[in-house]
């Protein structure tokens, strides 16, 4: 045990900096480029010392570090393993049987109740993923019926209809 209560245990930094990381490269961003993005709010070597597990992050700089991402606070936190703990891992899911990729990017500039709820959808998807490149998404077959009745059609023109908004990256 650590006689300092602010000290966190090496395991446990070293897993909030392994997701700390995970997160900034899924974003493909260079520690310099998140210190230049941000306006020097995150220095390239605390961003670093904290993603190595060599210094414990407050959580208001969390929530900060968040936002800057764009990821639900969380996501920068490694899966409990407390009591209770059923070992549900926050593994990555594959892209089985995918049917459509959407350009994130551009429902960003849909606006509308339509694209509201399409965006929420695809928010829950990447974090049940735990992807969070904030460029494109590739949707599977199952999402698909989901997101017809978002979009007010059936299935066999759910593809048709995001082709239509201009958000179907697929042939």
């Amino acid at each position: 045990m650590t006689s300092d209560p602010g000290e966190v245990p090496t395991s446990y930094s070293r897993k909030v900096g392994e997701r700390l990381r995970a997160i900034r490269r899924q974003k493909r961003l260079s520690l310099q480029e998140v210190e230049a993005a941000s306006e020097q709010e995150f220095k390239a070597s605390v961003l670093g010392a904290y993603e190595r597990g060599e210094r414990a992050i407050s959580v208001p700089r969390l929530q900060r570090l968040a936002r800057f991402y764009n990821v639900p606070v969380d996501q920068l936190l490694p899966p409990d393993e407390g009591p209770g703990f059923a070992g549900a891992e926050r593994a990555p899911i594959g892209a089985a049987e995918a049917a459509v990729t959407i350009d994130l990017r551009r429902l960003e500039n849909l606006s509308g109740p339509e694209a509201e709820m399409l965006n929420r959808y695809l928010t829950m998807i990447q974090v049940q993923r735990q992807d969070f490149n904030g460029r494109m998404l590739t949707i599977r077959r199952e999402d698909l019926r989901a997101i017809a009745c978002i979009l007010g059609v059936g299935v066999d023109h759910a593809t048709g209809r995001l082709d239509d908004l201009g958000l179907s990256l697929s042939a």
